[in-house]
């Protein structure tokens, strides 16, 4: 019994698995593939030649996507006083503080970035165990806990597209860099983007090859291997 079905299967006769495909024939070939029935994310992946049991090589970041992400973002602000009014100006869709926590203590994750301000983070500290699992927790590291005179900029770049990209304990990083239906153009820039942060989180402890390995997929697509000669030239123009 084949392991994909049929659509996949026509998709994959289109890659060629042992050629690695310059950033333009990878995302074109990535579009082309794409057969589900819904807008499908542009997924990148990298395979890391980075050691996820050494702090220092535990990189992670934010990208600002120049083309967006396609995607509808719900935006959870912890913060009181002035600060919850600057966000909710912002146009944050959540915003608190205990009654916030309360509820995600209680099972609620009906969104999909939470920010913080730094003088909740020792309420907001509670929900590190369920919150950072799931890649939620606010963090200086990725710009999420921020003064609340930087709210608006950060609350207005989450809706543009700003992503999270961090190092699993596999040593890869996964995250979506838009829509299938972005046009070629939009794609690169955001590919651009992303690959150039990766560059400059490089930590100085790494010796040899960083970037191990690059594939692009489609939601439900094959995976397109990406040389990683070709990736590292890129930049914005």
């Amino acid at each position: 019994m084949p392991k994909h079905g049929k659509k996949y299967q026509e998709a994959l006769k289109l890659v060629d698995r042992n050629k690695a495909y310059a950033p333009e024939e990878g995302i074109e070939l990535v579009q082309k593939t794409s057969f589900a029935s819904f807008d499908s994310s542009v997924d990148l992946h990298l395979h890391m030649n980075l050691d996820p049991r050494k702090a220092e090589q535990q990189i992670r970041g934010m990208v600002l996507l120049p083309s967006g992400s396609g995607k509808v973002v719900r935006i959870l602000v912890f913060a009181e006083g002035e600060a919850a009014k600057i966000a909710q100006e912002a146009g944050a869709d959540y915003v608190g503080s205990d009654d916030l926590v309360q509820k995600i203590q209680e099972g609620w994750f009906e969104f999909d970035v939470a920010m913080a301000i730094p003088q909740v983070m020792g309420k907001v500290g509670r929900l590190g165990k369920v919150l950072g699992p799931r890649g939620l927790m606010p963090n200086p590291k990725t710009g999420t806990v921020i003064p609340a005179e930087d709210l608006p900029r950060a609350i207005s770049e989450a809706r543009q597209g700003r992503v999270e990209y961090r190092l699993d304990k596999l040593g890869n990083i996964h995250l979506s860099i838009g829509k299938v239906s972005f046009s070629k153009e939009q794609l690169m820039s955001n590919l651009t983007a992303v690959i150039e942060a990766i560059v400059r989180a490089k930590p100085s402890s790494v010796k040899g090859q960083y970037i191990k390995r690059i594939t692009l997929t489609s939601t439900m697509g094959p995976g397109v291997k990406v040389d990683i000669s070709q990736a590292l030239t890129l930049t914005a123009a």
